[in-house]
């Protein structure tokens, strides 16, 4: 006898859930639809909306990454605040600036950014690149985008990435209607940035624990944080050339 309609769809929909690489979809889509909102409302914004709403941006931005950091790094023993992990903090924002900068990976973005402008013929907007390369470093550095990639390969789970999709919406909506039409490409990186963890989780998972993700998370933190300086007093902090910090966490608990 076949399976009443109502079942089959609760199964396929689990079925779907369930699929992994479902969570990195779901998060460039979310990305994609919090773009032309952004779009949709920058016409209608005056320059003075737009001002408030990237100081708002570009203090959430500095809230969330000093919230992880702090919550990675932080401890409490018999009562007493402690620290943990701030010369591996040190250490790999150091090695990880020098090995950026020979690098120049922030160069290497903002050319991507540029082919991009190109590409969709968007000369005529001058934030392009920024829109690009600024977005794309909030939405894929952090926690939640390595977490939550690690969860959907390993175990199927695409539960936290379901919840970064929500968030980034949000973000992309106030990057989109102050930045431009930069900020949709950002789903670009996400893709590449997430599918790839996601693919490559069963070869690495028999190396995660537990002190390196929170370690790795710490580190993402602290460049989530630069990233809501930038925004906030347009510091001009190369946030790009930073990102192989967070190759330290992860050789550090590989070779210890």
């Amino acid at each position: 006898m076949a399976a009443p309609l109502h079942t089959l769809f609760r199964q396929k929909g689990r079925n779907i859930r369930d699929m992994r690489g479902i969570g990195t979809i779901v998060n460039a889509a979310a990305v994609l639809a919090g773009g032309g909102i952004g779009l949709v409302l920058r016409g209608g914004l005056k320059k003075r909306y737009q001002d408030i709403m990237m100081q708002a941006l570009g203090l959430a931005t500095i809230f969330v990454g000093l919230t992880g950091a702090l919550q990675g790094m932080l401890t409490v023993q018999d009562g007493r605040l402690g620290s943990q992990g701030t010369l591996l903090l040190v250490l790999s924002m150091t090695l990880g600036a020098m090995a950026g900068e020979l690098l120049d990976i922030e160069k290497r973005l903002e050319q991507f950014g540029e082919f991009l402008k190109r590409k969709v013929h968007a000369e005529k907007n001058g934030q392009f690149v920024e829109a690009f390369v600024t977005t794309s470093l909030v939405i894929c550095v952090g926690a939640m985008a390595v977490v939550g990639a690690l969860e959907d390969g390993l175990n199927g789970n695409a539960d936290m990435l379901f919840v970064k999709a929500a968030l980034d919406f949000a973000i992309v909506i106030v990057f989109a209607s102050t930045l431009g039409v930069g900020s949709l490409f950002s789903a670009i990186p996400i893709v590449l940035w997430e599918g790839t963890i996601t693919a490559a989780a069963v070869f690495i998972a028999p190396y995660l624990n537990d002190a390196m993700i929170g370690d790795l998370s710490a580190v993402g933190s602290v460049l989530i944080f630069a990233v809501g300086i930038n925004l906030l007093f347009d510091r001009g902090i190369k946030v790009g050339n930073l990102l192989p910090a967070l190759l330290g966490p992860v050789f550090y608990h590989l070779f210890q």
